[in-house]
């Protein structure tokens, strides 16, 4: 099964690593894959343009099936492997569809995010202004403290008591929140959150392998 898979990946992204993290929770140890530079720019080698016509990561593929966007690889591997590993989607339509909520608000969640810690990369330096970067700061407190009163009701997991897709596809977000350096103190529900997930086999499996070189982190997020 797992040899016959192969993901193309980035070291802390967000995407690659909520990939990385159902395949472990799926017991598909073993598969091929390929650690690519984002500041090379190789996630546009020939390789992966075949496969993914965007140029982007994470790139997968389980035989002849390509699967690209992480979210419909997370919803794949559940899917074609329900009776293999830990149960991803809560049977009760109640967590049910908490989870789902979560999950695709946590599209959100990554995009305001990425817009303060990617903003240099993403915008061209004639571009750039203090009053949007001011902003999108506002914006991602805004953020923060939605997600605080999220795990102050349902807790400890995404969607209550057991760890689901929501948690695959939302902790790698808090990673990289506490990677920049967002204050625990101010943000005590999700300084929990990822003080009890961060330990989770899949997730140390996966951890971004430059994390591990240099722990130390950005400090971007420490006024936010």
């Amino acid at each position: 099964m797992a040899e016959n898979m192969h993901l193309f990946w980035g070291s802390g992204s967000a995407p690659c690593w909520r990939v990385m993290i159902a395949l472990e929770e799926k017991k598909l140890q073993g598969y091929k894959q390929t650690l690519l530079s984002f500041e090379k720019n190789e996630h546009k080698s020939p390789a992966v343009l075949a496969l993914n016509p965007r140029g982007q990561l994470p790139t997968f593929n389980h035989g002849d099936i390509i699967v690209n966007e992480s979210y419909a690889a997370c919803f794949y591997l559940e899917s074609q492997f329900k009776s293999q590993g830990t149960k991803l989607i809560p049977d009760g339509p109640a967590e049910q569809a908490l989870m789902y909520q979560r999950m695709f608000e946590g599209l959100t969640f990554c995009d305001k995010l990425y817009a303060v810690i990617y903003y240099e990369w993403f915008v061209p330096e004639g571009e750039r202004h203090d009053s949007a970067m001011k902003r999108n700061r506002e914006a991602l407190t805004t953020e923060l403290k939605l997600w605080e009163g999220y795990l102050q009701k349902a807790g400890p997991h995404l969607a209550g008591a057991s760890f689901s897709l929501a948690d695959v596809t939302v902790f790698p977000i808090v990673g990289n929140l506490f990677r920049f350096g967002l204050s625990a103190e101010r943000y005590p529900k999700l300084a929990e959150y990822y003080a009890l997930l961060k330990d989770r086999p899949s997730i140390r499996a996966s951890w971004p392998p430059h994390w591990l070189e240099n722990p130390k982190g950005e400090d971007t997020l420490k006024d936010v």
